[in-house]
């Protein structure tokens, strides 16, 4: 893995599994990246996606409190890309989101690295 062109990528991560959400961490890590979060609840993802300087976000879609979709508006509206985690197909997301990049749980740590080079402008 290129671990090198990520560093200092900082990336929200909403997640409310906590073994997801550590191996997410982890591999962010692993690639040099800053982890903002992990979040599992709705309303302190809405908070981070607000107020924290991000390069990029790693959402799954069912968490705690709701679904992740007011923190996808919150990113849109700064301009700050994301993929979406879910198991889940496009039937399940809004007609806005069914084409947004997403990685389909259970993911690799690969298609993380894959997903956060082009979130951080391909520097991967």
């Amino acid at each position: 893995m290129t671990t090198h062109n990520l560093a200092g990528c900082r990336i929200l991560v909403v997640e409310d599994e906590l073994l997801i959400a550590v191996m997410i961490e982890e591999a962010l890590q692993d690639l040099g990246c800053v982890v903002v979060g992990p979040a599992a609840k709705l309303d302190d993802a809405l908070r981070l996606a607000r107020e924290e300087t991000l390069d990029g976000a790693v959402l799954d879609v069912t968490i705690r409190g709701g679904r992740v979709y007011p923190v996808t508006e919150c990113l849109r509206a700064r301009g700050i890309p994301f993929v979406l985690a879910s198991g889940y197909g496009d039937w399940a997301l809004p007609e806005d989101l069914q084409d947004h990049a997403r990685l389909t749980k259970p993911f690799t740590a690969d298609e993380l690295e894959k997903h956060i080079s082009l979130l951080c402008g391909g520097r991967g």
